[in-house]
């Protein structure tokens, strides 16, 4: 089991991304045309044209990480832009999104308005 630790930040790719792009190519994506910084310790997640495939790449301080995750039915959640902008996730958001969840949908539970 790969741990992320806590206090990396998610950013999905709005719209979609030419899935034939390796870490060198999606860390040039990422900095140039999402303006970020591929090497921050960051996930960033894109989504190819047909849906069903995702790419995200990590940069853990010690090398460069690329994963892929293909759904066999369904297609992943993902929001439609013409234009690149990026989104920022949770890691349960994440999670949700690499089961085929819509993790859109996401509620916070009810703060309790007095301690007792």
């Amino acid at each position: 089991m790969i741990s992320v630790p806590s206090n990396t930040k998610i950013w999905l790719a709005a719209g979609v991304t030419d899935m034939r792009k390796g870490f060198n190519g999606l860390s040039a994506l990422t900095q140039e045309i999402l303006d970020k910084d591929p090497y921050s310790g960051h996930i960033f997640v894109f989504r190819g044209r047909q849906g069903d495939l995702l790419k995200m790449i990590w940069w853990d301080g010690n090398g460069a990480c690329l994963f892929t995750k293909r759904l066999e039915l369904g297609k992943f959640v993902w929001p439609l832009s013409k234009e690149r902008c990026t989104i920022h996730l949770r890691q349960a958001q994440l999670s949700m999104l690499l089961e085929g969840i819509d993790w859109r949908v996401l509620k916070d539970t009810m703060r309790p308005l007095k301690a007792a």
